[in-house]
């Protein structure tokens, strides 16, 4: 049995000059204006491992969201952080960033099937060979008692890309041929190929740009290795309901119940 490993995911030193990190260097927060918010990984990612962020703080008044992506620039070879990763980042060369929108949805190839609503209820997010545990990959709003838009967001287990709790990821998987394909996952669903023909023999850092109305970025550390017992029971338990709010109604605790709508 394999053992559970965690990646030690943190942003690098280097960094956009309106950004503030914290001490640990996972959370990183635009203090002025809306641009100069590049923030890098602080290693290169191995094949398919995610680097994953939570969105912990909206600003409002300005135009423009999250941008996530991979470049292979070490950005301590970097002269001058540039002030936007769209797109002078991009015109540095060696360098896929994307823009993530409201209504960023995954576009199914032809005759593909289209994505069922409801929970995420398999235990593994599988892109190529990657199998990344879904267990942080989801990121949720908490309702308020009479919140009747997002008590709709969670029955259909739908959180907008660009909300404050968004969980938002991403990674690269090498091809056969030698390259790699970039994919960004949004709230534990993979987006598909955002990029092809990446140098995968080449180290590549995470890009995060705490851009415009996104403020502040939380990275969300993930557990390799088969899932955890607490895990699999929660999978359990969302098999028998509806829908999230559902599990309200069952005769748990407070904290299992929580858990299980992954709050």
């Amino acid at each position: 049995m394999a053992a559970r490993r965690r990646s030690d995911t943190r942003f690098h030193h280097v960094h956009g000059a309106n950004v503030r990190m914290d001490p640990s260097r996972t959370q990183a927060t635009r203090v002025e204006s809306f641009a100069n918010g590049l923030c890098f990984s602080r290693e290169p990612l191995g094949p398919g491992q995610i680097f994953l962020v939570e969105i912990e703080e909206k600003e409002r008044g300005w135009c423009g969201h999250l941008r996530v992506g991979l470049t292979a620039h070490d950005p301590q070879s970097l002269e001058v952080v540039p002030e936007y990763s769209l797109p002078d980042l991009v015109n540095l060369g060696d360098t896929w960033v994307f823009a993530i929108t409201r209504n960023h949805n995954r576009v199914a190839p032809d005759g593909a099937p289209a994505r069922a609503q409801g929970f995420l209820s398999e235990p593994y997010l599988l892109i190529e060979r990657a199998r990344i545990p879904r267990d942080k990959l989801v990121g949720r709003s908490r309702p308020g008692r009479y919140s009747r838009l997002l008590d709709d967001l969670y029955r259909t287990n739908v959180l907008p890309p660009t909300a404050r709790r968004s969980r938002i990821g991403v990674l690269y998987a090498p091809r056969p041929d030698g390259t790699a394909d970039m994919h960004i996952v949004i709230n534990g669903e993979d987006m598909g190929p955002s990029a092809r023909g990446l140098p995968a023999a080449r180290p590549l850092y995470a890009v995060v740009d705490v851009f415009a109305s996104t403020k502040s970025v939380r990275v969300i550390q993930v557990d390799y290795g088969f899932p955890s017992l607490q895990t699999l029971c929660r999978l359990v338990i969302q098999k028998h309901v509806v829908h999230r709010l559902a599990i309200d109604g069952l005769d748990l605790p407070p904290l299992l119940k929580n858990f299980c709508k992954y709050e």
